[in-house]
């Protein structure tokens, strides 16, 4: 088989520079071209340093028609933008990071639909598009967390999480909540009960379990938050996703456990655990891990992910392996980091 040729857009961020990590050494996979306007003639490990020895790319402010795919790697309201002003052959599959075309209602350019890319709800679809619209981090986390209680519409009418984000969840450029000498030994929420993730969220849970997004003039957001009620919070860490999420049910420990464990059987990115997890299980992997635990009627939900891999650039490598018929976890093999 030939090699998959790979364009990116956006390559010198840190959902650009983890793509490069991951398929620098994907078996089926060549990179044509990292774009970046900012930085065009520079080596792609001068700016992302830990790449020095590995590759000797050098970032250029050209596209090329010569790909197989497109991989967006840019920021909110930008891929649009880009794909407005640029003309994109035919032949070219697209995988978008940001979050212009995940909702239903502008999901679409040059008369095709972008296919919302979690593997883990959509996978046959997934194999048969030409547009992929990546999955946003905390929205990554939360629908796994979630899948298997819609899928069998066990979702009650109030959904409760709360879930921690490393400073790399706010992107490269600086700001006052991302600077060391504030987010270090520091913890703080934002955005509380209207976090734009919900929107994607509520339409995949709604997807599964018809009638759980309720049916209103109001916003997609605010009849979102009618149902989960979402609190999330900046971590003092660089990278992960711990979301702690529970529901009233009648599901036994056992009954929960069994209905998770069949539901991600065929998934080999998402597991469930029986023992308690801790983020470092998943950090630098395409992982997320689950664990289940019941109180009284409440059954709690715990999720890790890395948001940088499973929540952004490893699950678009993930949805390019199906896109293009690869085993789905050529190229991410990824170890986590241990201790």
């Amino acid at each position: 088989m030939e090699k998959i040729k790979v364009g990116i857009v956006g390559s010198a961020g840190y959902t650009g520079g983890e793509l490069l990590r991951v398929l620098i050494y994907h078996p089926q996979v060549e990179i044509v071209f990292a774009h970046s306007a900012s930085n065009a003639g520079n080596k792609v490990y001068e700016v992302h340093n830990d790449l020095f020895g590995d590759t000797e790319l050098t970032f250029g402010s050209a596209l090329s028609d010569a790909i197989d795919v497109l991989f967006l790697c840019v920021g909110h309201g930008d891929a649009k933008k880009f794909l407005d002003s640029n003309q994109i052959a035919d032949h070219i599959k697209i995988i978008d990071l940001s979050q212009d075309y995940r909702l239903r209602a502008n999901n679409t350019y040059q008369t095709k639909a972008f296919v919302y890319g979690l593997p883990e709800l959509n996978r046959e679809q997934i194999k048969k598009a030409d547009y992929i619209a990546n999955p946003g981090c905390f929205a990554t986390n939360i629908q796994l967390a979630l899948l298997p209680l819609a899928a069998n519409g066990f979702l009650p009418d109030q959904v409760h999480v709360n879930a921690t984000t490393g400073s790399t969840g706010a992107g490269q450029k600086p700001g006052a909540t991302t600077h060391f000498s504030w987010r270090n030994n520091n913890l703080s929420a934002y955005k509380s009960f209207e976090h734009q993730h919900l929107q994607e969220i509520s339409e995949s849970l709604d997807q599964l379990q018809a009638g759980f997004l309720p049916q209103s003039e109001s916003s997609l957001l605010d009849r979102a938050a009618e149902k989960i009620n979402f609190v999330p919070q900046r971590g003092d860490f660089t990278r992960g996703i711990f979301s702690a999420i529970y529901v009233d049910i009648a599901l036994s420990e056992q009954e929960a456990y069994a209905l998770y464990e069949n539901y991600y059987a065929s998934h080999p990115f998402t597991h469930v655990s029986r023992k308690n997890i801790d983020l470092k299980q998943v950090v630098n992997t395409n992982k997320s891990i689950i664990h289940l635990e019941k109180h009284g009627n409440k059954l709690l939900i715990l999720n890790v992910i890395d948001n940088l891999l499973k929540g952004a650039s490893g699950q678009a490598v993930q949805n390019m392996n199906l896109m293009f018929g690869l085993d789905e976890k050529a190229g991410l093999n990824l170890k986590s980091v241990g201790f």
